[in-house]
């Protein structure tokens, strides 16, 4: 180890002393201030590399990494996922007819179904996402698109929208609620499951529309104008609904809990994505019996009402079922990021060991002594 320091306050005394003696009529100079600071005179400390503090580093960082790194591996893996398109690309799609054919304009909704097993059960809490790609929700314009404050409550913005919403700020002379470019944009499809039985008949999987959003914001960031007042009809009486959407906001959900601004599908969606290819959680699938799996493995269909068009953009929507562990969903990346720098890190330490032991002695031999 290296370690410099000396006295710089004797230094810059006796060079200050120099200085004054030039009187007052002496030019400034342009030079910077004789101090330690500003002469890089600090102290200062640095570390010699050695093998002896080198090789231990890459073999004890090797050595952590790569058990972390595998059980990171074998926890995403042991999480169950299934995924379906239904895009309706391809012609033989149950829903080709809808993606063709409907647009934000259209005013029936179309309808379709998809059918689907499950190679296997699904014995805890399951999650259903929809998933859309090739949509650019961080697009810097779209995401300053809204009103955080009309979202909060505030009964001004909610009149007087903030100009950040053009040009969905207004819409027939009237304030659009929510307005912004996010809120037009909401995701409407719906997703209804039901498993088929033995037998042929179905059975409505029950999926839980509450709960799925973060607690500060269904809390704390969003929250209706006028309190408590349920009537929200008339709280937003004066308002427009968004250009894009069937129905005004205050028709969301005929539960006064998750109506308005409050409405938890609205809130996860408002939580813009950071990718173009992303997934939002949509319903909760609670395990209702522990002698029974939340999914059982057999023949389901997803029931969909097609509202959202995704043919302009060049986009795919999806339905994924997904179950979860303490590190949450199935990403692989983690676990082999670790056992990749690890197994990097230790196979180093072992060619830098057999490099120290082939030529470091001759390296210590060939110095000559004092």
């Amino acid at each position: 180890m290296m370690a410099s320091s000396y006295n710089a306050k004797e230094e810059d005394g006796q060079l200050s002393g120099a200085a004054g003696s030039g009187g007052v009529g002496a030019g400034k100079s342009k030079k910077p201030d004789n101090t330690a600071f500003k002469q890089q005179r600090l102290p200062a400390w640095q570390p010699i590399l050695t093998a002896g503090t080198v090789l231990p580093a890459f073999f004890v960082i090797g050595l952590i990494f790569i058990p972390i790194g595998i059980g990171l591996f074998v926890t995403s893996n042991n999480i169950k996922e299934f995924e379906i398109d239904y895009t309706g690309i391809d012609p033989a799609s149950e829903c080709y007819n809808c993606s063709q054919t409907l647009t934000w304009n259209s005013t029936k909704p179309c309808i379709c179904k998809v059918p689907f097993t499950l190679e296997q059960s699904f014995e805890s809490d399951v999650f259903m996402y929809y998933g859309l790609s090739n949509f650019y929700q961080n697009h810097r314009r779209y995401v300053k698109s809204r009103d955080d404050s009309q979202l909060n409550g505030d009964a001004s913005s909610l009149t007087s929208p903030s100009k950040e919403c053009e040009p969905y700020r207004t819409s027939d002379n009237k304030p659009i609620a929510p307005c912004g470019a996010i809120a037009n944009s909401l995701f409407n499809d719906t997703l209804t499951l039901y498993y088929i039985n033995p037998n042929g008949t179905e059975s409505l999987v029950p999926l839980q529309k509450k709960g799925i959003a973060w607690w500060t914001d269904k809390n704390v960031k969003f929250r209706n104008p006028g309190g408590n007042n349920f009537n929200l009809t008339a709280v937003f009486q004066g308002t427009s609904k968004p250009v894009n959407w069937r129905k005004p906001v205050y028709e969301l959900d005929t539960d006064p809990e998750n109506n308005g601004f409050i409405n938890e599908d609205f809130i996860v969606w408002m939580r813009t994505a950071a990718l173009p290819t992303f997934r939002k959680l949509y319903r909760l699938i609670e395990k209702k019996n522990n002698m029974i799996p939340t999914l059982q493995r057999g023949n389901y269909t997803l029931d969909i009402t097609y509202n959202y068009p995704v043919r302009r953009f060049d986009g795919r929507k999806r339905m994924i079922l997904s179950t979860i562990s303490w590190m949450g969903g199935k990403n692989p990346f983690l676990g082999i990021a670790y056992i990749t720098v690890g197994s990097v890190c230790f196979f180093l330490g072992v060619v830098l060991l057999i490099i120290h032991q082939k030529y470091g002695n001759r390296n210590n031999s060939a110095e000559i002594p004092n």
